[in-house]
């Protein structure tokens, strides 16, 4: 598993439960507006499309799904526990994975 991968993932899954008004509203203490939702959803899912790519470069395609897959359920977990316990740090934690990701990607 990646480093990046698994940050990618952290972070997209972590906008992705941002984009619903009930996590939003635990986190910001704040509604959430419609258009906000949607460009937390696409952002979401981008960065979960783009979790793939270290693993498939690294491994190839069969094995680098593979590897994609659990470094989203090992991300998934960090989400569900830090949603649950400390909500208001996840946005946070999200933002410093993505900006990890992109350090550790270039360099």
């Amino acid at each position: 598993m990646t480093v990046v991968g698994i940050a990618l993932g952290f972070a997209g899954l972590a906008a992705l439960s941002m984009s619903m008004r009930r996590h939003y509203e635990m986190v910001f203490e704040a509604e959430s507006g419609r258009a906000r939702g949607l460009v937390l959803r696409w952002l979401g899912w981008l960065l979960i499309g783009l979790a793939a790519i270290p693993g498939v470069q690294g491994h190839g395609l069969s094995i680098g799904l593979a590897v994609w897959v659990s470094e989203l359920t090992v991300a998934a977990v960090a989400v569900v526990l830090l949603m649950s316990y400390v909500p208001r740090a996840v946005w946070q934690l999200a933002a410093l994975a993505a900006v990890l990701a992109v350090i550790l990607r270039v360099s």
